[in-house]
């Protein structure tokens, strides 16, 4: 974004791109420097960010051991999805490099569904694919558990990536 003179702090992302659609993401971006990028302008180099995205990710992967033994042993009992606004290419080469992909039954990524976060159609695809009828959504982000919500599933707003482990097994009782 410093190309375009955008500076993004973790508190603005945090609260306004987390879970939202790569457009919506972009959008709001542009509308927040002063004065306005035109959306295109940024969109049009999007495709290097996806790019660039994914090599620092696999470089750099961003799961904390607390983490992946979590999904290691949910998946013993467990039928596990991940629901994310991100596209796929974004998401399962990161679960791959580490090691986490078969863990997973099912991955409802970016527009495989018609709308995405906040609205409920990511997480009624996932419960669909995974044949559940009350499944607990574990979200980071507002949109995400707008989405749990609106789908009328429990939801667990995890307070952040370090305490999830913790906060799910609590919530699970394990």
């Amino acid at each position: 974004m410093e190309p375009f003179g955008i500076q993004l702090d973790w508190g603005f992302y945090q609260k306004q791109c987390v879970g939202v659609s790569d457009r919506d993401f972009v959008e709001r971006l542009a509308a927040e420097r002063v004065p306005p990028v035109p959306f295109d302008d940024i969109f049009s180099k999007y495709p290097y960010k996806k790019e660039l995205f994914r090599a620092r990710i696999i470089e750099n992967l961003p799961f904390l051991d607390a983490t992946r033994a979590l999904i290691r042993d949910l998946s013993e009992q467990y039928p596990l999805a991940v629901v994310s606004s991100s596209g796929r290419t974004e998401i399962e080469p990161a679960l791959e490099a580490a090691g986490l992909r078969p863990f997973f039954h099912s991955l409802v990524c970016g527009k495989e569904v018609p709308h995405l976060k906040p609205a409920p159609d990511p997480y009624l695809r996932a419960a669909e694919l995974l044949g559940a009828s009350n499944p607990l959504v574990v979200e980071d982000s507002e949109s995400g558990v707008r989405s749990g919500l609106a789908a009328g599933f429990e939801v667990l707003r995890v307070s952040s990536p370090k305490a999830m482990a913790d906060e799910v097994r609590a919530k699970l009782g394990c």
